[in-house]
């Protein structure tokens, strides 16, 4: 086949082999692709279909199918090493790319592929002798797959069944899929496959599977499409790989980096409310011993005095706030162990049962799913403490109070639930301020705003996490994890 004047100036400008894929779908070759293969114009017919009969590796044949038309349909880029035979019949290494930094001309909306020799021979060795493959596959725990769209059968290799637990002879089913995945994360894997398989879309994601013994478990995944000659997409191959130990660290370091986040800028805002409230103080004593200088009357200064006493008390409690605090981002090195849900609640019940009896308050409890953590005793106690006295405290006026509490394990997760009947809180007007310091919802004469500021760092400083839903006169739910 001839090429015309112009699209010899087009292809041709630059001594580098590759291809041009025209939006009118005309595929051209440069004329340094073919002399790098000695051919010449007259010897070949320029089309993909007499490249993959005539020229390309057969073990290379289908790779670069659906890559190019992966390429082609998504833009999706991609680099494979291949052979390709020369005139003579010899076969010469190239890697073929779509990545290059050299700027070619075009006539509308082309596609480029470049093909560069490769300088360096492949060990025959390494490319023929599988037990490479197998030593690379079980030190990295990847598995590789196949979908067959037209027998509708789907494919693993040996490793893929070690990793999700199943026997050697196990026949994976397409009818099946979903059970390789955990409830929560089979929707994002039934939207990967289908844009995969309807649109040709690779994809490269972070997911849960399931294995058979019911494991939970983090993997990469990656897939492509597999095309036929006429374009047709009639199946995906792909690999995963066990990413669970890595994604483990990956999630605490983020948890960790959140936790100390979240408490440098309560600290923070900590700081400034206690220097606030100090310089309060100090200002009103200071101003109160000059007013006591300047009255001569006994009784006058006897009343400056009384109110020196109030402004003591509430300097007193201020310093204590903040000893609370610092109390517990210096002692999480105390020694855990093993506490009970059960006993520590029994002491908590002790301690205030004159409340609870006065409030008539039913307190429901289930802890068979987890009966007891690691823990620091005295922290488990002044958590159910601060959230039962407030369940009581800021109860609805037209009901007892009834407080729910409940253990239990979730996707290795472990849980404690503390929900009760009462006032509930406005999370639209007041969500990002539930755990502040000196934030309070209600109108209660006694609310501090300091139990839900100390709960949260007792349990972040157990790199714990605490959140709440509410509904205003329904009542509010804690959840904490461990």
């Amino acid at each position: 086949m001839l090429l015309n004047q112009l699209t010899s100036k087009t292809v041709d400008e630059i001594d580098i082999g590759y291809w041009e894929y025209k939006d009118t779908e005309e595929l051209l070759w440069s004329k340094a692709f073919l002399s790098s293969l000695k051919y010449s114009e007259q010897e070949v017919k320029i089309s993909l279909k007499f490249f993959l009969n005539h020229i390309i590796h057969k073990e290379d044949h289908d790779l670069f199918r659906n890559n190019f038309f992966s390429f082609i349909k998504n833009g999706t880029d991609f680099r494979q090493s291949m052979l390709l035979k020369s005139v003579n019949g010899k076969y010469k290494e190239f890697v073929c790319t779509t990545n290059n930094n050299v700027s070619l001309k075009s006539h509308g909306n082309s596609k480029f592929i470049f093909f560069n020799k490769r300088k360096f021979k492949t060990n025959k060795k390494v490319t023929k002798n599988k037990f490479y493959y197998k030593e690379t596959a079980e030190m990295t725990k990847t598995g590789s797959w196949y979908l067959d769209f037209v027998k509708q059968k789907s494919y693993w290799d040996q490793q893929t069944r070690r990793i999700l637990e199943y026997p050697e002879d196990y026949i994976p089913s397409l009818k099946n899929s979903a059970k390789y995945y955990p409830k929560e994360y089979q929707k994002l894997a039934q939207n990967t496959f289908i844009e995969c398989a309807i649109e040709g879309k690779k994809f490269d994601v972070e997911i849960k599977m399931l294995t058979k013994n019911n494991r939970s478990f983090w993997v990469r995944a990656m897939g492509k499409p597999v095309f036929n000659e006429f374009k047709n997409i009639i199946g995906m191959r792909g690999i995963f790989q066990d990413i669970d130990a890595s994604k483990a660290k990956e999630l605490s370091l983020q948890r960790t980096s959140n936790i100390i986040a979240s408490q440098n800028k309560r600290l923070f805002n900590f700081a400034h409310i206690v220097s606030h409230n100090l310089r309060s103080h100090t200002s009103n004593l200071t101003l109160i011993s000059e007013l006591i200088d300047t009255y001569e009357s006994c009784e006058e200064k006897l009343t400056l005095i009384e109110n020196v006493k109030d402004i003591a008390l509430s300097l007193h409690e201020t310093i204590e706030h903040l000893n609370e605090v610092v109390t517990i981002q210096t002692s999480t090195n105390k020694s855990k162990s093993l506490v009970y849900f059960d006993d520590v609640l029994n002491q908590v019940v002790n301690s205030i049962g004159q409340i609870i009896a006065k409030e008539n308050t039913t307190i429901h409890t289930n802890f068979s799913e987890l009966e007891a953590i690691q823990y620091i005793p005295a922290y488990l106690e002044s958590i159910l403490l601060n959230l039962i006295t407030n369940a009581i405290k800021y109860k609805h006026p037209e009901r007892n109070p009834v407080i729910t509490i409940q253990s239990s394990v979730k996707d290795t997760k472990k849980i404690l639930e503390i929900t009760d009947n009462g006032l509930g809180i406005d999370m639209d007007k007041f969500g990002d301020k539930v755990f502040g310091m000196y934030k309070t919802f209600h109108y209660n004469k006694d609310a501090t705003g300091i139990g839900l500021f100390i709960t949260k760092n007792q349990v972040e400083a157990l790199n714990g996490q605490i959140s709440v839903s509410s509904e205003v006169n329904k009542g509010s739910t804690f959840k904490i994890e461990f």
